[in-house]
């Protein structure tokens, strides 16, 4: 779905994508690892969103994501319903250095499927490559109470920047084995990840699925 006044190369399937989560988790930034989309940029002013066009080229053609970037706006309480109204897919971001932006992911789900009913959604989590990590991967289980698909991800480091976009177009096109024919065109890392560590990460974050659900998130915290 072109939104108003946008043309879609090719003809080629297009989807509006929605990203939250507090500010400074790196939503910006990892929206504009994409050169293209940076290139390509609109700014929506009765809104108050920058819209990045990003495209990716599959075994199924071209697909492209219309991502809508806050420009802040989170900052001010809540987003306003226009933000949301005929998104398709989303992505929630949190920061792993910083709790209080992993308790609030409940609040932005719960605003974004008040208006975006049955949507495929994307936790992330952020800025994997600190070190000082403050939300370990065992933590994290709201994915797991809202079936949604979970990564790590370092938006400065470009690791795993695909992934979620791969799972949404797979679910968008019904495509278990869609997958992606060429990388995008990224900026280049500005920070290196440290692969053995976070290959730990994601050996715990592995074992923790089979762990019981807390009762609440915030148990989590308490150890």
């Amino acid at each position: 779905m072109a939104l108003p006044g946008q043309q879609t190369p090719d003809n080629c399937p297009s989807f509006k994508l929605v990203i939250v989560g507090d500010g400074g988790t790196g939503k910006t930034t990892f929206v504009k690892r994409h050169l293209t989309g940076e290139f390509e940029k609109r700014y929506e002013p009765t809104i108050g969103v920058e819209v990045h066009p990003l495209d990716f080229f599959t075994n199924c053609g071209r697909i492209r994501f219309y991502c809508w970037d806050t420009a802040g706006q989170e900052k001010f309480g809540g987003l306003r319903d226009g933000y949301y109204i005929h998104g398709q897919c989303a992505i929630i971001m949190f920061d792993v250095t910083a709790r209080l932006t992993y308790k609030n992911v409940p609040t932005w789900h719960r605003d974004l499927c008040r208006v975006c009913e049955n949507i495929p959604i994307v936790l992330c989590g952020n800025k994997v490559d600190v070190k000082n990590r403050q939300v370990k991967a065992k933590q994290v289980t709201f994915h797991r109470k809202k079936n949604l698909q979970y990564y790590e991800i370092s938006a400065k480091s470009n690791y795993n920047f695909e992934k979620p976009f791969l799972y949404l177009a797979r679910k968008l096109a019904g495509d278990v084995n869609l997958h992606f024919v060429e990388s995008p065109a990224l900026a280049p890392p500005e920070v290196h990840i440290d692969i053995a560590q976070q290959a730990q990460y994601e050996a715990e974050l592995a074992q923790a699925q089979a762990l019981p659900l807390p009762d609440d998130d915030d148990e989590a915290f308490d150890n």
